[in-house]
């Protein structure tokens, strides 16, 4: 009998996974399947929020509440002190903290899982993804990148590996070694997963200087932009960690940029050129539009959306082609 809190867990996991197997945890002997669930990530998604970063993901959708969750979750925790083998249970306890927010106990929990489950390549990928999540800008650190070419190793078939490893690789400015792996992927993707992953290879071929595949549209729109701090705030300290976002999206449109490019706010002022290098979603790059708004964000946090305390300077509308300097200040 599958108990209501984990049916909490599960309505709350609807919103950000593709099926979620509930654990029995408290029927008797029947082990569950190892994997309790499959993220759905795909190719523009995933770019996206790994290496931009996206507001928050995840809405509580179930009838109790936050605290219902919670003590769900913690009826979780209790029943895997009474069995801590349970790789399965560590997994599914890492989904549930992070869909709740918490990042750092989600990667406890995954790195419980993956100690027992070593050789599981779903989990060594979703482990390696909440790490990421639960980085500040974002990155794939060492163990994430080593969990994901060890996936890779154990399930050489694994596509969602192979994408992730050239993520990590790109975040490194490894853009040739990207530029490989994800060219290794392309004769086992549908046609059009692989057209979204040749636009994504072309764009690290040019950023590693490496000539465009045959056939391939190399990026021909760019922005040349700079960005200055006000001279009244020029002068005050900012949080260690502070990032500038350089962003261009659709007036009017959606939130999520065509292009965008993130610098420590040590590095200001900046002078920079987006294009469609920078454009986080294979489907939605800057020269597909023809007026875009273009503006900067000073972010504490260190993440691209929006948070409490965050400082934007006034939006600039341009047509492209667009020639001249545009300048932002903060």
């Amino acid at each position: 009998m599958v108990s209501e809190w984990m049916q909490v867990i599960a309505g709350l996991c609807a919103a950000v996974v593709a099926m979620v197997v509930l654990w029995p945890l408290r029927s008797s002997g029947k082990r569950a399947p190892f994997v309790a669930a499959v993220i759905a990530i795909g190719v523009a998604g995933v770019a996206l929020y790994l290496l931009v970063g996206t507001p928050k993901a995840v809405d509580v959708v179930a009838d109790g509440g936050p605290a219902t969750l919670q003590q769900g979750v913690r009826e979780l925790e209790q029943a895997l002190e009474r069995e801590p083998q349970r790789a399965d249970g560590w997994a599914l306890l890492g989904r549930s903290e992070l869909a709740l927010g918490n990042t750092e106990k989600a990667n406890q929990a995954f790195a419980r899982a993956v100690a027992l489950a070593p050789d599981e390549a779903p989990l060594l990928v979703e482990a390696a993804q909440a790490r990421a999540q639960g980085d500040a800008g974002k990155q794939f650190d060492d163990t994430a990148l080593q969990w994901l070419k060890h996936a890779q190793q154990v399930d050489p078939a694994s596509e969602r590996a192979g994408w992730l490893i050239g993520i990590a690789q790109r975040q490194r400015g490894q853009d040739a070694e990207a530029a490989a792996t994800w060219e290794a992927l392309l004769p086992r993707l549908e046609p059009a997963a692989a057209a979204a992953l040749r636009e994504q290879i072309a764009i690290a071929r040019e950023k590693a200087g490496m000539p465009a595949p045959a056939g391939a549209d190399a990026p021909s729109v760019g922005l040349d932009i700079e960005v200055t701090l006000d001279p009244a705030s020029a002068g005050k300290a900012l949080p260690a960690g502070t990032q500038v976002f350089v962003i261009a999206r659709g007036p009017g449109g959606p939130p999520m940029p065509v292009a965008v490019e993130k610098h420590p706010a040590t590095a200001l002022p900046l002078k920079i050129r987006l294009d469609d290098a920078d454009s986080p979603m294979p489907t939605a790059k800057l020269s597909s539009l023809k007026d875009v708004e273009v503006f900067a964000r000073l972010s504490a946090s260190g993440t691209a959306s929006r948070q409490d305390g965050d400082v934007d300077s006034k939006p600039v509308r341009v047509t492209l082609p667009h020639k001249g300097t545009i300048r932002l200040v903060l």
